[in-house]
């Protein structure tokens, strides 16, 4: 797979990318290197500290299943009180604020891609070498930048319902809003914008934070997602697929711009979800359509201008129970492209946003944190955004996601949207009959590539009889947190 990737992120549109600006002041996950000599014995009081008490209960996930019965039917409630003290969101808060982000696990000699930006982590770099070590600071600042969505509790009830949380069942809302939250960052400012350290805070950054409170004042709010989403099953206490999620957003941001000015919509891009033969229902990969995205541009605008921003939502099925391994170098290289929002899916039962890879692992945000509601108000430059944020880096082996899923992509204008069709295109062809998607000029091709019909490793001929996504849910609560790897 690493020869694959690299062969084709060697290529021309690879360029892009890896030259990206990203900011290199002093990192909010770091402390400068003037001060690391004089806090290296208080840092490694702290590691110490920490890395026994999470290791604890972290390190059950190298277990074998027989091992975790077994040791589940010794605990008693005292221990399962302080595993939920030691390894809860408070805890982790609190490492992180005294030690910065988590290295554990990233590689000294591999690249490492963060949603179409390369980081190139050295050797040096982890030998403190202050004049080296840019690369990692730059990546660890521009990961605990993205916008972190977890489960909240306490917000007003949704709809009729009694449910005034999400916990135990959201995590695909919460996954999907953090894909779109990145889009909206980099439309409104630009990827190379990083958390500012200081207040009073940027607007349009809060203006963003408001749109995914919780309440249904709030445009992007699982409150009105769960209503817009009403046609494809979606309900508060009940779990859901990429692909229904995907089509809850269209319909979403349609009701928001039948209702809003041109100029004040809350997602001021087009949506289009790219889905295969029969819209998607019946399997084969997904194709995009250059015809179809001027379509969704045209209607955005109405009638204003031919091109808009874009985003584009590619739900997948690639697999029965795990990913055929034929697509995962194809999802490797997405991470390449400088329009990539990520994924959102996760392992069978969890899904979570996945932002980044590194050789084999896939680096991701986890929703499965419980917080207070929080509903920030659009002037509110002094609010308190900590809890939209992350610096513990944790990942999964990318061939261990669920099968599925749904890539997101955001292309700024034509230019941009073209110079994505390129590199899709490109990935398609040497994709030796596996894509993940193609692209067409018009609706004139012939029958799309089946993802059912893709040989797994034993020969067999895999038969999925339906695209909706079987749903990816949180059926045993935050138990899964133990099986997440930590970097």
């Amino acid at each position: 797979m690493k020869g694959f990737c690299e062969r084709a992120v060697a290529s021309k549109y690879s360029s892009k990318s890896s030259t990206e600006s990203t900011d290199r002041g002093p990192s909010s996950v770091c402390s400068d290197s003037g001060s690391r000599d004089s806090k290296h014995d208080r840092a490694s009081l702290w590691s110490n500290f920490f890395a026994s008490a999470f290791s604890i209960f972290e390190t059950h996930s190298e277990s074998s299943n027989t091992e975790k019965k077994e040791i589940h039917s010794r605990n008693n409630g005292w221990t399962e009180a302080v595993r939920k003290v030691v390894t809860g969101g408070s805890m982790r808060r609190i490492h992180e604020r005294v030690l910065g982000s988590s290295r554990t696990g990233i590689s000294s000699a591999s690249d490492i891609w963060l949603l179409g930006v390369c980081y190139k982590v050295s050797q040096d770099e982890f030998s403190g070498d202050a004049a080296t070590n840019n690369g990692l600071r730059a990546f660890e600042q521009d990961f605990s930048s993205r916008i972190l969505m977890t489960y909240r509790k306490g917000f007003d009830a949704i709809g009729d319902s009694k449910y005034t949380s999400d916990v135990n069942w959201g995590c695909m809302l919460r996954s999907s809003q953090m894909l779109v939250a990145q889009a909206l960052l980099f439309h409104r400012l630009g990827r190379s914008w990083r958390r500012p350290l200081h207040k009073p805070l940027d607007e349009q950054y809060i203006e963003i934070l408001h749109h995914f409170g919780d309440s249904e004042g709030s445009a992007f709010s699982i409150h009105n997602l769960l209503q817009a989403g009403k046609a494809y099953d979606l309900a508060a206490g009940s779990w859901v697929g990429p692909y229904a999620m995907c089509r809850s957003w269209e319909t979403l941001v349609r009701c928001k711009r039948e209702g809003t000015a041109f100029d004040n919509q809350p997602l001021p891009m087009a949506v289009y979800i790219v889905s295969g033969d029969e819209d998607g229902e019946r399997g084969g990969a997904p194709v995009v359509c250059i015809q179809d995205a001027s379509r969704h541009c045209l209607e955005f605008s109405r009638g204003r201008v031919d091109w808009t921003p874009i985003l584009l939502l590619v739900p997948l099925v690639l697999g029965l129970e795990k990913v055929n391994p034929r697509y995962i170098p194809s999802l490797w290289v997405t991470f390449t492209f400088p329009q990539s929002l990520g994924i959102m899916g996760g392992k069978p039962g969890a899904s979570t946003y996945i932002i980044g890879v590194q050789d084999e692992k896939a680096l991701y945000l986890d929703p499965h944190e419980v917080q207070p509601a929080i509903n920030i108000r659009r002037d509110d430059l002094e609010a308190d955004t900590l809890s939209y944020h992350c610096n513990v880096i944790r990942h999964i082996p990318l061939d261990s996601i669920d099968p599925s899923l749904a890539i997101g992509f955001y292309c700024r204008d034509r230019d941009d949207f073209d110079d994505f069709c390129f590199r899709a295109s490109k990935l398609a062809d040497g994709s030796n009959g596996a894509p993940l998607f193609t692209v067409t000029e018009t609706h004139n091709f012939p029958k799309p590539v089946n993802h059912s019909d893709v040989l797994d490793d034993s020969g067999g001929v895999q038969n999925d009889d339906s695209f909706v996504a079987p749903p990816i849910s949180d059926a045993d609560g935050s138990a899964h947190e133990d099986d997440w790897q930590l970097l």
